[in-house]
């Protein structure tokens, strides 16, 4: 538990009680225990702050890699101490609106003085988004996602190799039951701190999401994210596939390939092999809707994929025709030669063949679940930043003030406001809380230069030192080691 007495709270009669008004919740507590979020405590009549402050110190090696600065260890000469970037990790919130940030940072980055301005932002707000690295059919657009029974968001537009979804957002938290507000909340913290939940969407599997590792569907862990669409497969493989096969058919439910119609194969000389492929033929070689969504063959619900072949013209196709079937990863392949009677007839694919099919599988990538947590950072953040915030979210667009989730890069959304996202992989574990309104608690940094500060109207006078925070609060502090992938926040 942090020593740092927060500057809100007030006492109650007589009985050591502290009302905690760092939420709208107003939790009443008593000596020895914490209020309904456990960020707040009542220790000996005074309101503390449980989880300690969050300080990332960077230094580098001779070869330019960020090391552990550590007091006592080979690294330590002395001195000064490492650059150091303040989080908003622990630090407390700004609400009430009308209070200045917990902590406003005085410091100096390559001979400029900068300011980081932090704070635990309370997000209504806020939601996910979701990319899962599959082919496999995860649900129709809009299709609700749903945690213990409630709807916390829906599948919506798939990217290229990716199914994706959108959780959270103020509906759910707010514009719902009570129930579904506090699940929704519930997973959403869970996943932005790097857990696993489980979700199950309306007309499609049940899937364990957790960032950074392979997504569960159904139970089966998933292994590679697709090379391509059909087409984009056949435009790369067509070369290696020259001479070793006469015909190739790449199942996706997207765009079916077939190499001897499609214009990498004609390039290459292929002839006609007579063999029709169902679906809506887009362009030579790309056909649409081969077949249903689902988690068969590339994304299909194809489980024998001889059934995407609508008919074989004698007049053009011959025996001993060579075909390869494979999905968009490789996963799946079946390799057949024509018959006398011009039927498929599988047998073993000959080792060059095999080879081709490994090489798709080379270039997958393996499957992830990334989870990028997205938010409107608004008023109360920004009164605790300045006393006239647009001036803030001018220079924030201007980009002159960096905003960053626990010292990890924020994307900045063009238009009005400050709409930001960020990878939850990239920011410090246990860097996320709830207030049980319900809200998520993310941290929030502003960095930028202290001339442009003043300039805005920042709360200048309750600005403290670097070295005068780390003299009365590094000591309590959690220090870790700033992540390598994550620039340096200078403004």
């Amino acid at each position: 538990m942090s020593d740092r007495t927060a500057i809100f709270g007030a006492r109650e009669g007589n009985e050591g009680i502290v009302r905690c008004d760092a939420c709208p919740v107003l939790c009443r507590i008593r000596p020895g225990r914490a209020g309904a979020c456990s960020r707040y405590a009542n220790r000996d009549g005074a309101l503390v702050r449980t989880d300690p402050l969050v300080l990332m110190e960077r230094t580098l090696d001779a070869g330019g890699a960020t090391v552990p600065f550590l007091e006592g260890s080979e690294d330590w000469a002395g001195g000064l101490a490492p650059p150091t970037f303040v989080t908003a990790i622990g630090a407390g919130t700004t609400y009430p609106d009308y209070k200045p940030a917990p902590f406003i940072v005085a410091s100096s980055h390559a001979g400029v003085d900068t300011v980081t301005v932090v704070t635990e932002g309370i997000f209504s707000y806020c939601g996910l988004k979701v990319k899962i690295d599959t082919d496999r059919h995860l649900g129709a657009e809009t299709a609700a996602v749903r945690v213990d029974g409630e709807q916390i968001g829906h599948v919506t537009t798939a990217e290229y190799g990716s199914q994706m979804l959108s959780l959270g957002g103020v509906r759910h938290l707010t514009g719902g039951s009570k129930r579904e507000g506090n699940v929704t909340c519930a997973a959403m913290l869970a996943l932005c701190n790097k857990q696993a939940v489980e979700v199950s969407v309306d007309g499609g599997p049940k899937l364990v999401l957790q960032a950074g590792a392979a997504p569960i569907v159904d139970g089966t862990p998933e292994r590679r994210m697709r090379v391509g669409c059909g087409s984009a497969a056949i435009g790369i493989f067509a070369q290696q596939w020259h001479g070793h096969v006469d015909e190739v058919i790449v199942v996706d439910d997207h765009i079916t390939g077939v190499l001897s119609e499609h214009q990498a194969g004609k390039c290459l000389g292929v002839p006609p092999s007579g063999i029709k492929v169902r679906g809506r033929r887009s362009t030579p070689g790309r056909y649409f809707q081969v077949a249903q969504p689902g988690n068969g063959w590339g994304g299909t619900d194809i489980a024998d994929p001889l059934a995407v072949i609508a008919g074989i013209d004698p007049k053009i196709a011959w025996p001993g025709l060579r075909l390869l079937l494979t999905s968009t990863t490789g996963e799946d392949f079946l390799y057949v030669v024509l018959d006398e009677d011009l039927r498929p007839v599988p047998v073993a694919a000959p080792v060059a063949v095999r080879r081709t099919v490994e090489r798709i599988g080379e270039n997958c990538e393996p499957a992830l679940t990334s989870i990028l947590f997205m938010a409107g950072a608004g008023g109360s953040l920004r009164a605790g930043v300045t006393e006239n915030p647009v001036l803030l979210t001018r220079e924030v667009q201007a980009s002159l003030v960096r905003v960053t989730i626990g010292g990890a890069p924020c994307m900045l959304w063009p238009g009005g406001g400050i709409t930001i996202m960020a990878d939850v992989l990239r920011v410090p574990d246990g860097a996320f809380g709830y207030v049980p309104t319900p809200a998520l608690v993310a941290p929030i940094e502003f960095s930028l230069s202290a001339a442009l500060y003043a300039r805005l109207g920042g709360h200048v006078d309750h600005a403290v030192s670097l070295e005068r925070l780390l003299a009365e609060h590094g000591g309590a502090a959690r220090h870790e080691g700033w992540m390598p992938e994550n620039p340096w926040p200078a403004p």
